[in-house]
């Protein structure tokens, strides 16, 4: 998607295009399959070089579709507020993620999340919650389930 369609379909479920940015650094832990990102690092222009090539050998033009690359490259296995820097140095593997950093009226909460990591923390906290409200069933209609794998 691009950034118009990406703030639509948020908006459709009542977040603002700052809460979307938010709720999208939770792309700084978690992995991608190479089918969902090989477009942007063999056509898109918006992705640093020097990136694209690294992510070429995991995920060959032809092939290696079930090869996974981390979403965020410097510490994929940290909550932190890299994704965000990695968005301002062209680096977002995905092609949703770079269009919250392409000129757009995200960049400055982009801009703000790279260099503020409470601001990050606070505001996704508040949109995450908002988030987990979305759609609840409560009363007879849901339940609080014993082992969340199946229900009770």
């Amino acid at each position: 998607m691009d950034l118009s369609n990406l703030i639509s379909t948020f908006s459709n479920k009542g977040f603002t295009a700052k809460e979307m940015a938010a709720l999208s650094g939770s792309h700084t832990i978690g992995q991608a399959g190479c089918t969902t990102f090989r477009a942007r690092i063999y056509n898109d222009t918006s992705i640093d070089s020097s990136f694209a090539t690294s992510l070429k050998s995991n995920c060959p033009s032809e092939g290696g579709d079930a090869n996974l690359s981390s979403l965020d490259a410097t510490t994929p296995l940290i909550f932190d507020n890299a994704y965000f820097k990695n968005l301002a140095k062209n680096q977002g593997l995905l092609h949703s993620d770079q269009q919250l950093f392409s000129g757009g009226s995200t960049d400055s909460s982009v801009t703000t999340y790279s260099t503020n990591p409470l601001a990050f923390y606070a505001d996704f906290a508040s949109a995450i919650v908002k988030m987990g409200n979305l759609g609840a069933l409560t009363g007879n209609s849901g339940q609080i389930r014993t082992n969340c794998r199946k229900i009770n």
